[in-house]
């Protein structure tokens, strides 16, 4: 988000018209006193506010993150912070008005030079308003109190299919980061080519592509090579996978790398 040195909303030098909360004039109280305390947090610190999902975090989590320098505030991107998306069922805690400590809890942390696993204490904190009711979630990422070796990931081969290429480009890296060997096509015709010439485990595809569509991509492969693990990406996940008449999986956009993750463990290997 911003530079470390900025410490209030009265020195940040953003322009948060441009975002989603709007400039801070218009803020109800709550989210400026957060926000204030997130800002003075040597610590790494993220707030979600509202259901619509809209980040403000510090430069401390930016630091950790390697997220960009930008104004903060802002729908999620494609890829959720790793502190919301490890287990939705945290932030529903939250959301009901639970504080919660996490003890010693591993993060698959996204940079430019790809992904680590890094262990943290979490500390979820209900926003809430005067009557009581929650506005939104302050999270805050401090030392483990103990560390313990994350386990090793398990390689799979995998052909990702995706046509937004700074999409693509995002998801390869994560997934070789944690250990999984990757190609790449941009459209449906391309990865059939590629198919007819290298054996993969999975086939990870969007469902809208030029050309032929992920979903009939993924038919003619199963066609063919019928052991291939197929997740579509996709903006209605279970709808999708009930209309199709060979076996996949979808994960549902907005999606995070732990989901995907969590999909991949549970393909058969070799």
């Amino acid at each position: 988000m911003s530079a470390p040195a900025m410490n209030s909303l009265s020195t940040l030098e953003a322009d948060w018209s441009r975002t989603d909360v709007g400039h801070p004039d218009g803020w109800p109280l709550t989210l400026r006193v957060a926000a204030d305390l997130m800002l003075n947090s040597p610590l790494p610190t993220v707030v979600m506010w509202g259901r619509q999902q809209v980040m403000l975090l510090n430069g401390a989590y930016a630091t950790l993150s390697g997220l960009p320098t930008q104004p903060p505030g802002g729908r999620i991107p494609a890829m959720q912070p790793s502190a919301w998306s490890w287990d939705p069922a945290v932030l529903e805690r939250a959301w009901h008005g639970e504080s919660q400590a996490i003890p010693g809890q591993v993060l698959q942390m996204w940079r430019a030079d790809g992904v680590s696993e890094q262990r943290f204490d979490l500390y979820y904190t209900p926003l809430r308003d005067d009557a009581g009711a929650v506005l939104g979630i302050l999270c805050t990422l401090a030392p483990p109190s103990a560390t313990v070796a994350p386990p090793a990931a398990r390689s799979l081969k995998m052909l990702v299919v995706e046509d937004n290429l700074d999409a693509q480009y995002l998801v390869c890296e994560m997934l070789r980061a944690i250990g999984h060997d990757v190609d790449a096509e941009g459209d449906g015709e391309a990865a059939l080519r590629r198919l007819e010439n290298t054996a993969y485990d999975v086939l990870f595809t969007d469902v809208s592509l030029p050309g032929i569509s992920g979903v009939e991509v993924a038919r003619r492969a199963v066609g063919r090579w019928p052991r291939l693990h197929v997740i579509f990406a996709s903006g209605y996940s279970g709808t999708l996978t009930q209309q199709l008449d060979f076996p996949a999986e979808a994960i549902q956009k907005p999606y995070d790398i732990e989901q995907l993750q969590a999909m991949l463990d549970r393909v058969p290997r070799a």
